[in-house]
């Protein structure tokens, strides 16, 4: 049975090879994205702005949230569910 299955399912081989390229793709940009030390460069560089005066204090605020909710997520290791995103 195995067999027949694979040959019925042989002319979509290169949707599921691209669907598991995509997969893989998604995964290295969410530990990417959640690494605390991608996110904590992130931070050391929202300051500089902030001290060079090209934001202000409540875009430095939301930003600071927001990377900080990405720190959180990627100290418990939660970019690693391998479902998709980690939100």
């Amino acid at each position: 049975m195995g067999l027949i299955k694979e040959l019925v399912l042989l002319p979509f081989a290169p949707v599921r090879g691209s669907g598991w390229v995509i997969g893989q793709v998604l995964h290295e940009a969410e530990r990417i994205y959640y690494d605390p030390a991608t996110v904590r460069a992130e931070l050391a560089r929202l300051e500089e702005r902030l001290e060079a005066g090209e934001i202000d204090e409540e875009e430095f605020d939301r930003q600071e949230d927001e990377l900080l909710d990405r720190l959180d997520i990627g100290l418990r290791g939660g970019a690693d569910t391998g479902k998709g995103t980690a939100r």
